[in-house]
């Protein structure tokens, strides 16, 4: 996916600084305004950017106002209908392929380590020899039915495949640049024509992932530095992430790479491919006039491509794309509004890596997958093919798990809207019209399955799976309460789905009732209600589903909950330690106070748990808040989420 920023600089640069038309002085003063520089405008360190937005300038603004007062309004009245489809659809399949899937994250006997895609990057492989990976490249056993096949049968309904990741190399027949599939490599085939064939063979919509703003091929592009010496890379040369504003002499060259290849390339893709979607990344890399006019190249060749949103964004939450990406890899999804996807991988490499084990069990995409699809959003999984052309043993495991899953239960996920209900403590729910699907993860051992805030009348209850629909018995308890009767144990411990059908339009609390008995009540950062001004939100990776610029007193996190019963609880606090954050706080809840102590760390980040003590709440509406006594940091704390144990017997 995205790109790193590291601060070393190679010894062979001083020998290529002529290949950009600058004396040493020049070269020297550059480097040396971008080495001050690095604190304010250096490019996100790991593989990723986090905000992956620009920052509007003059020039922007000016490409902006074009759009809205003509051709992007007018794009945007056919918005609805030309997303219809992908809002259906929920679930997609992504595929991260290319020359770099035959090393596997292996170069010159190491592993290069994080995403493998980024491998011509990490090693910083010249372009020449890079090419000669390209002529080795030979994957034979790549069947374009059996991926497809396999895509639908874990109920999968979109595909979105890398026709050019930030290597620059093509995987389809380019009459564009001869840096191609056909032209260099050993096979000599044009896998996306299969592709496109078989997606539309078996009725799954079709799209391309393409590298817009970060070519390492390309002299012109930004990304490349120890070939080229160009910005945008992990030098941070030329100011570093802003390199456009703060060198607007280097902007011709990039808008020349824009005109003569991404351009005539994702033109390309449409014409000949027919694509129903496009999804583009690392919008950062160009100022955002340059990835506008990219927007309206396409709007101007097919108005009726959706088009993902990481192409032309900015600052104040400035989407100009269809719908908006969240973060890569997540975990837990912090607050979206409308039409969101997120891209979570089976391990945690997009493109295959070898020596990558990491995946996730079947269970972590089931329950993630009812978690998007719960808050309104789609869910486009990741898979890295290997150098061969075959899917890893590891990740056909996955997709056979899921497939099994969606089989019986592809209702609750197809064609639902952003669940109505609170949150539940014992998993999520989705909505259809009328109807409800309560995706139980956590099974009630006493038999009774407590649906809170929930005012609307019930018609009926059913397991999902059940082809009789034999109707579960359920009570109101009050007005705001039903509670099912169950019986025996969960029929799918991972994922349980029950359908619930109400009359009329439903009608709901927002009020979250926590569990008194047996299930655990996690209080997420990302759910708490916010006080004050500064805070963010990690994101959403296994142990980055943290709040974080906790920085002023006036800052407090909060959740408002219920309880309809006396209830007695542990209290655990999840917090993420680093090196900048340490001070002490109080967390209160009725009549309950405590006050705990973060801690810095030398180096690193951790993640901590701090047990707080017990609290018993009467019935009633309730308010946790964590406020700060004292900062001693840059920061008090990441706090990834407050958990109420329930200390009494189910």
């Amino acid at each position: 996916m995205s790109d790193i920023g590291r601060y070393h600089i190679p010894v062979h640069m001083a020998n290529k600084i002529s290949t950009i038309g600058l004396s040493c002085a020049q070269y020297l003063f550059i480097l040396c305004f971008s080495i001050s520089a690095l604190t304010a405008t250096a490019q996100d360190k790991g593989d990723e950017d986090k905000t992956m937005a620009n920052t509007v300038k003059i020039r922007d603004q000016k490409a902006i106002d074009e759009a809205v007062n003509g051709w992007w309004s007018a794009s945007m009245k056919t918005r609805d209908s030309r997303i219809a489809w992908w809002r259906d659809a929920r679930f997609g399949m992504f595929i991260h392929w290319g020359i770099y899937s035959l090393p596997a994250g292996e170069w010159d006997g190491k592993n290069t380590g994080g995403y493998a895609e980024h491998l011509m990057r990490k090693a910083k492989i010249p372009r020449s020899t890079y090419l000669e990976l390209a002529h080795r490249f030979n994957p034979i056993k790549f069947n374009a039915d059996k991926w497809v096949q396999t895509a639908k049968y874990a109920g999968m309904r979109y595909l979105i495949i890398t026709a050019k990741h930030h290597d620059g190399f093509a995987m389809y027949n380019s009459q564009v640049s001869d840096y191609n599939i056909v032209k260099q490599t050993a096979w000599k085939h044009d896998p996306m024509i299969d592709l496109a064939a078989a997606c539309k063979k078996y009725g799954i919509k079709f799209g391309f992932y393409y590298s817009h703003a970060f070519d390492w091929e390309h002299p012109d592009a930004p990304g490349n530095d120890w070939d080229y010496q160009n910005p945008g890379g992990d030098l941070n040369l030329f100011g570093g992430r802003n390199w456009y504003d703060l060198h607007p002499e280097l902007l011709p060259k990039a808008v020349n790479y824009v005109n003569t290849k991404a351009i005539p390339q994702i033109k390309e893709l449409i014409t000949k491919y027919h694509p129903d979607i496009l999804w583009f990344d690392t919008p950062q890399k160009l100022p955002l006039s340059e990835n506008i006019r990219i927007l309206k190249a396409i709007r101007e060749t097919d108005p009726n491509i959706v088009v993902n949103g990481r192409l032309a964004r900015g600052s104040n939450d400035l989407q100009m794309g269809d719908y908006k990406n969240t973060g890569d890899r997540p975990a837990e999804f912090f607050p979206a509004t409308g039409d969101w996807e997120a891209i979570p991988t089976t391990n945690e490499s997009y493109g295959y890596s070898k020596f990558d084990k990491s995946h996730k069990p079947v269970s972590f995409f089931i329950r993630l997958l009812a978690k998007a699809a719960s808050r309104g959003g789609n869910l486009l999984m990741n898979i890295g093919p290997m150098g061969n052309g075959e899917f890893a043993f590891e990740d056909m495991a996955i997709l056979k798990g899921i497939g099994s899953w969606m089989s019986k239960n592809s209702a609750s996920i197809y064609q639902t809207t952003k669940t109505p209900l609170p949150y539940q403590s014992w998993g999520v729910s989705t909505r259809k019209n009328n109807l409800l699907y309560l995706h139980v993860f956590s099974w009630p051992k006493n038999g009774k399955l407590t649906v809170g805030g929930l005012k609307s009348t019930v018609r009926k209850a059913w397991l999902l799976t059940d082809p009789d629909k034999k109707e579960l018995t359920f009570s109101r308890v009050n007005p705001l309460d039903i509670v099912i009767n169950l019986s025996g144990r969960a029929p799918d411990t991972c994922n349980t789905v029950i359908a619930m059908e109400t009359t009329g339009q439903i009608e709901t609390d927002t009020l979250r009732l926590l569990a008194s008995t047996g299930t655990i009540n996690r209080l997420l950062a990302f759910d708490a209600r916010l006080k004050g001004k500064g805070f963010g939100f990690g994101d959403g990776k296994t142990n980055s589903y943290y709040v974080e610029g906790w920085k002023k007193a006036d800052q407090s996190v909060n959740w408002d909950f219920r309880l309809t019963e006396p209830a007695t609880y542990k209290v655990l606090l999840k917090y993420v330690a680093d090196t900048v954050d340490e001070g002490t706080y109080e967390l209160s809840v009725g009549g309950f106070k405590v006050k705990d102590a973060i801690a810095a760390i030398p180096k690193g980040a951790q993640v901590n748990e701090h047990a707080l003590g017990t609290v018993t709440l009467e019935p009633g509406v309730h308010s946790l808040t964590i406020s700060p006594v004292e900062i001693k940091k840059a920061g008090l704390m990441k706090i990834l989420e407050v958990q109420l144990v329930p200390a009494s017997k189910p």
